[in-house]
């Protein structure tokens, strides 16, 4: 699936960010956020959502398929989760070895 969109590389986007670069709402996002279980932002100190590039790459997904391809909810859901591919590491997973590389990088700088 090419959508031709430039996803910036950062590292968190916040909810504004995401809703201006694939043109849904704050209030989309977040309703997605609780029928999918793969889009899950981490939450600031302050609370505010910060979605990682991978949480913007399925919202892109999502978004395809609710709004070209009139996928249901339900049937999105399918569809995404045959489409993961087996190699592919789960959201967690990945958010886990990002923290434990900037974590070894912080301790490296303080020795």
């Amino acid at each position: 699936m090419s959508t031709g969109l430039e996803i910036p590389d950062k590292r968190y986007f916040k909810i504004g960010e995401v809703s201006a670069l694939i043109e849904v709402e704050p209030y989309v996002l977040r309703y997605w956020e609780n029928e999918f279980a793969s889009i899950r932002p981490v939450r600031a100190p302050n609370g505010q959502r910060l979605y990682r590039k991978i949480d913007v790459e399925t919202v892109v997904k999502i978004k395809h398929l609710l709004y070209e391809k009139k996928f249901t909810i339900a049937g999105a859901k399918k569809e995404l989760r045959s489409s993961t591919k087996p190699h592919e590491k789960p959201a967690d997973q990945v958010s886990l070895e990002e923290i434990k590389s900037d974590l070894l990088s912080i301790k490296n700088i303080l020795r």
